[in-house]
């Protein structure tokens, strides 16, 4: 199978970035042989997590996760309802203040978009390798 979609959606809940990244693990294990090497699988979870960690401190505090497989790549989306678009900030060395995600993700991807919803808020996607 070359596509697939899952959505889970969860509120303001610091277990909600490990139900995101379980449920990252589930939908490539679903996608079976051959799903995606090793170490792109890696880094589709850690992008996961960012997107989410995002989503959850800037965006609202609720998200929705979109994971969507083609053939050579896979798209993580992550719904907020911040119209807010991520920036690119000094990252803080003492480590209390963040600033590593988003420069992170757009390393790790082939592309990155902010799209605005009709109804308020943001998808934030990155596509990666698959």
């Amino acid at each position: 199978m070359d596509t697939m979609s899952i959505r889970a959606a969860a509120g303001r809940s610091a277990s909600s970035i490990a139900d995101a990244r379980d449920a990252a693990r589930a939908f490539l294990k679903a996608l079976g042989r051959p799903g995606i090497a090793p170490g792109a699988a890696d880094t589709l979870v850690l992008v996961v997590s960012e997107l989410v960690t995002n989503a959850l401190r800037h965006g609202g505090g609720t998200f929705t996760l979109h994971l969507t497989a083609h053939p050579e790549t896979i798209e993580v989306a992550v719904d907020d309802t911040s119209p807010q678009k991520p920036r690119t900030r000094t990252p803080d060395l003492r480590g209390t203040g963040g600033g590593f995600g988003w420069p992170m993700i757009n390393r790790l991807a082939r592309a990155t978009a902010v799209t605005p919803l009709a109804a308020g808020g943001k998808t934030v996607s990155a596509v990666l390798a698959r």
